[in-house]
């Protein structure tokens, strides 16, 4: 680690909280797949900002868009309408199928927003009794950092000291239809699952889970809301995570591709049962909507379509994934994952998964781990074979190196 690398990184340490572990490197710029740090060494980005990038750093037509909306307008509040929010909500609405859109920044705030409508829904239209609406949420989920959000964790690091926590939700296991079944209740409103579990491990569930749930969801008049904030936008191969099971949720949430990589942005969508619950002064947000947000939101929707994105997704994540399963070594357990959103889950005898993350970076390529057992890749959907050729070299001599590593120290 050079002079200047060690600088910044202590003086982050010094003046930021310490929220997170960072891997030792400094980024500096970025361009399409690509990020260089401040020494100016390149790496091959297979994290995208956990699909934030998903359209590539520094997109010309994204820059060109916010460039030209920030030396308009930027930010006015919703007290006022902006000739921006209306076209990029219509596009969003077109493409996912749904009647209407809620705008806000960033992911987690698009939970919460999803979960008081379906609260209010549960309350207005099902007739639940007052403060007894009942959602139900999967073990091992990952729906943000909000107080809400972490009171219905699994993970216990998340939701150390940080408690008393809000009632009202009812965890069951992931990939299991037969306990949302029985779970349900008269008070039940919603109930809230990621299609893949991304923070979780990139877990995928079975094929027709969803399909499964659905069917539950609407025999009982119970709301099936789906957290597409990782997996949706084309990160799995079609639009929404959820179409590969057939189904179209009752409400989706959106979030960071939906910035471009540039912006923090964020949506709920559903149709009007649920929508018209919202009346004015009863939800809102001083950025959501605003246009600088929404022009670069349309854009970046716009872009993902004029550039077949989501198509170059499902074939890039074919083309991995077979490669991936190709790879011979002691230290691999299991590979997963669907389109640009892939895991591989190691053996932690032989290397902890920050560690095998942190010999990448020296290699040239940036990725980040799960609860140290996964190493995740999800780099821009604009990847190309030579790119993902040269992230699998990587891999497979890292995975040597380690295996070697443990034959000598036997």
């Amino acid at each position: 680690m050079t002079i200047a690398t060690q600088r910044y990184i202590t003086q982050e340490n010094t003046f930021c909280a310490r929220n997170y572990s960072s891997l030792p490197v400094v980024l500096n710029h970025g361009k399409g797949v690509f990020v260089w740090d401040i020494e100016g060494n390149k790496y091959l980005d297979m994290m995208s900002a956990y699909s934030a990038v998903s359209h590539g750093h520094c997109h010309p037509r994204l820059v060109r868009k916010l460039k030209h909306q920030a030396s308009n307008l930027a930010i006015v509040s919703r007290a006022y309408h902006n000739s921006c929010l209306a076209d990029f909500l219509q596009r969003a609405c077109e493409l996912t199928h749904y009647d209407m859109a809620l705008p806000m920044n960033t992911g987690v705030e698009a939970v919460e927003t999803a979960l008081k409508a379906a609260r209010k829904w549960g309350y207005e239209e099902k007739k639940i009794a007052e403060d007894k609406a009942e959602i139900i949420v999967c073990g091992n989920n990952f729906h943000g950092r909000t107080i809400t959000v972490v009171g219905f964790s699994s993970e216990e690091k998340y939701r150390k000291h940080f408690g008393p926590f809000a009632n009202g939700f009812k965890q069951i296991p992931f990939n299991d239809p037969k306990a949302l079944a029985s779970s349900i209740t008269p008070n039940t409103a919603a109930f809230l699952v990621e299609p893949i579990q991304g923070e979780g491990g990139i877990i995928v569930p079975d094929k027709g889970y969803l399909e499964k749930c659905a069917k539950i969801c609407k025999q009982n008049n119970v709301l099936l809301l789906c957290d597409e904030i990782q997996t949706g936008l084309g990160r799995t191969g079609k639009l929404l995570a959820s179409w590969h099971d057939n189904v179209e949720p009752d409400g989706v949430m959106l979030g960071k591709a939906l910035g471009g990589g540039m912006l923090p942005v964020s949506m709920f969508l559903a149709n009007k049962k649920v929508m018209q619950c919202f009346h004015p002064g009863e939800h809102g947000s001083t950025f959501g909507g605003n246009p600088l947000s929404a022009a670069v939101g349309l854009e970046a929707l716009n872009v993902l379509i004029d550039e077949n994105l989501i198509e170059h997704a499902a074939e890039m994540g074919k083309y991995m994934l077979a490669k991936l399963h190709q790879l011979s070594s002691r230290i691999i357990l299991s590979v997963r994952g669907m389109g640009l959103l892939i895991g591989i889950e190691i053996d932690t005898q032989y290397v902890s998964g920050r560690e095998f993350c942190k010999t990448l970076i020296k290699k040239g390529v940036l990725s980040n781990e799960a609860h140290e057992t996964v190493i995740r890749l999800s780099p821009p959907l604009i990847i190309k074979k030579e790119h993902v050729d040269f992230a699998l070299q990587q891999i497979a001599e890292t995975l040597y190196e380690f295996e070697k590593r443990r034959i000598k120290s036997a």
